[in-house]
Parts: structure tokens; C-alpha cells; sequence
């Protein structure tokens, strides 16, 4: 899996105005039968979280909400909603059907498989 970092992605907030994006903090889990990436998404909700896979690459893409307490009224803002957006380039042995995703308190869990024939496998050996 080749990471390709996308430092600025050139998207518009809702005033029309461009505003980049992110880069999440992400760590890469390998294990024989696959790999599993956390990414740090403070703020994001599942609603406003996109994972894809378009051809080979994985794109995880979320904007983060600011909650606005109850019974106030903002007079002055200068927080913006944070965009986050990363892309990883996917190998051949890798199962894009079987990708699963968890994402808890901001904490991203994918699941990335291996197809069945790229995982190692043991062959038994027969004394005669």
C-alpha cells in the first residue's frame, strides 16, 4: 500500500469561499491476513464521514461540526469546521469488497483484508 498525501485539497466552505483540507493523524496495522488503519478525526460524526474506493485508492474524507451550545447566540466566529482528507493507493492483495469501518470518539478503525489467495498460508508436511 502506497500512501499518497494530498496536502491541500482545494474545496469550497458554504460562504463559496476555497479552503483546504487536513491531514489526519493516521497509523497502519499489518498483520498476515490484512492491515488496519486508526485515523484521529476529532469532531467528525458518522454522517459527515466519506470512505471510498475509487479504481486502487482508498479516500477517507470527513468535515468535523462545531456544536453550538443551547440557548446562546454566536456573535463572533472564527472557528471554521475542520476538513480532514487522506488517500492511500490500495495494492492487488488487497479485498476492497470486504473493507469495514468503525469509527468511535473521533477514532476511525478501518479494516482492510487481504484476498484469500495473498494471505500466507501453512502447508502440512507428510512424513512416509
Amino acid at each position: 500500500m502506497n500512501e499518497r498525501n494530498e496536502l491541500a485539497v482545494k474545496q469550497e466552505d458554504r460562504t463559496g469561499q476555497p479552503r483546504g483540507a487536513n491531514l489526519p493523524a493516521i497509523d497502519i496495522f499489518e498483520d498476515p491476513t490484512g492491515i488496519t488503519l486508526v485515523a484521529d478525526l476529532p469532531g467528525v460524526t458518522k454522517d459527515r464521514l466519506n470512505i471510498k474506493v475509487e479504481s486502487e485508492v482508498l479516500i477517507i474524507e470527513g468535515e468535523a461540526s462545531v456544536q453550538v451550545p443551547a440557548g446562546v447566540r454566536l456573535v463572533h466566529g472564527e472557528m471554521r469546521e475542520p476538513r480532514f482528507r487522506r488517500t492511500f493507493r490500495l495494492g492487488p492483495e488487497f479485498d476492497r469488497d470486504a473493507i469495514s469501518a468503525n469509527l468511535k470518539q473521533g477514532v476511525l478503525t478501518l479494516r482492510v483484508p487481504r484476498i484469500r489467495e495473498a494471505q500466507p498460508r501453512r502447508i502440512p508436511v507428510t512424513a512416509m
